[in-house]
């Protein structure tokens, strides 16, 4: 059990903002910040929120992400919580004291000094980053899609290539390691947009010299969805002019393309890693917390870690346990969703003096899409088997995922408003994003 607080003292502090994290603090904030019960503080070292899902649009140029980033200081204030633009730096457990780096502009100029918060509980949120799995290259040579930062990053590297193909005769030659999830979204993404080029005036750039290959060390792509998805998926993937290669497991990477250990060599001037994720390597040096493999926190079934019973994980960044099973909770946005809604009424209860809860994962299916042409997917439901869903249905369920996100952080009545909004925009808005 946590040690007892009085209701009023209890600072809750909220470790990263990205889909778990934002839910959590936006749930505590109304049930106990609003109140008084609580002091709820969200720490993250941007100043928006983009929901992860997303990245690959907006690499892709198919999403502008100024139109879907939350602010986390206007959405604090909306919704009883604090907000502090910081790094985490390092945690003293036994003071219960947090330290916050200082915050340095592109000037390496510090703008906020460096600080100490307190806490009472802690609830680390910090989601992901890429794993490159030591292979040469990948830091140096390899776009990634870890944050919108770097997803804008990649668009502009798009944009330089797609000139140097209008202007200097020069070819487009895309290779994206992983055919995860991300990996194949944002080959579909990349497709769409470039079937859209002639449209803008970039009639020198003709479909030969656009080439799109998909990398995947695995013998399928979406490796860990059903076979039946991966195969319907790969079909629409080279229908739109992917080309796929599977059991290549890359052995570096340099400036001018990709090398495999089969021993081919993929020539590429743009190239995403995609290939895996692990937790951030700070986790990996707290003050005595246990971190696997992939510096993912152990943590209980109550989401508390398995050293401190005042720190919490959820999300991408914890190993959560699943009832009957030796693997851990997938790194799944429905996982972290599921957390930090399960989180917010243990921390309740903790508040009134009730056991918290044990977190038990509830797997609804997978769905990917296809950009615009098309999404695949399944459902889990009560009854046995799997629903196997494809084309304008399946989209129609992907999209509603992100509205169920802006439906708990935003609220009800301006979610309706932004899709209102969407499709009173959609005949003046660029449909491909050019800057």
């Amino acid at each position: 059990m946590i040690p007892s607080q009085s209701k009023e003292s209890t600072q809750i502090v909220v470790v990263g903002g990205g889909a778990g994290g934002l839910e959590l603090v936006t749930r505590l904030g109304r049930k106990l910040g609003k109140s008084g019960k609580a002091r709820i503080v969200l720490v993250d070292k941007s100043l928006t929120h983009l929901w992860k899902p997303l990245l690959h649009e907006v690499a892709a140029g198919t999403l502008n992400p100024n139109d879907n980033e939350v602010s986390y200081f206007n959405h604090a204030a909306k919704n009883y919580y604090h907000f502090q633009l910081r790094q985490v730096d390092g945690i003293e457990r036994e003071s219960k004291r947090i330290k916050l780096a200082p915050y340095i502009n592109k000037e390496k100029q510090i703008i906020l000094p460096a600080r100490e918060i307190t806490y009472d509980i802690v609830v680390f949120a910090l989601g992901a980053q890429a794993n490159d799995f030591l292979v040469p290259g990948v830091k140096q040579y390899c776009a990634l899609l870890e944050n919108h930062q770097q997803a804008i990053s990649f668009h502009q590297q798009l944009l330089n290539n797609l000139l140097a193909a209008q202007y200097q005769g020069k070819d487009i030659n895309v290779a994206i390691v992983g055919a995860g999830a991300t990996g194949v979204e944002l080959a579909a993404e990349l497709q769409f947009f470039f079937s859209h080029l002639h449209q803008l005036g970039f009639e020198k750039i003709k479909a030969n010299n656009i080439k799109l290959v998909l990398l995947e060390a695995a013998p399928r792509i979406l490796a860990g969805l059903p076979e039946k998805i991966s195969l319907v998926t790969q079909k629409a993937l080279e229908k739109i002019g992917v080309e796929i290669l599977t059991n290549e497991r890359v052995k570096k990477i340099t400036a001018e393309g990709i090398y495999t250990q089969s021993g081919n060599f993929i020539s590429a001037n743009i190239k995403v890693w995609t290939a895996g994720i692990k937790a951030p390597e700070f986790l990996s040096h707290l003050q005595g917390l246990q971190t696997n493999h992939l510096n993912q926190l152990l943590v209980k079934q109550t989401l508390q870690s398995t050293k401190d019973d005042a720190i919490f994980a959820i999300g991408d960044c914890a190993a959560v346990p699943q009832k009957n099973s030796q693997f851990s909770v997938p790194a799944l946005a429905q996982a972290a969703h599921q957390e930090a809604h399960l989180l917010t009424k243990s921390l309740i209860h903790y508040l009134r003096g009730k056991p918290l809860l044990d977190f038990n994962f509830h797997y609804h299916g997978a769905l990917i899409s296809i950009s615009h042409y098309s999404a695949v997917g399944y459902l889990m439901g009560h009854l046995p088997g799997k629903l196997m869903l494809e084309g304008t249905m399946a989209r129609i369920l992907y999209l509603l995922l992100y509205r169920m996100h802006q439906l708990i952080v935003i609220g009800f009545w301006r979610t309706i408003l932004a899709m209102l909004s969407n499709l009173l925009t959609r005949k003046i808005r660029p449909k491909l994003k050019l800057h």
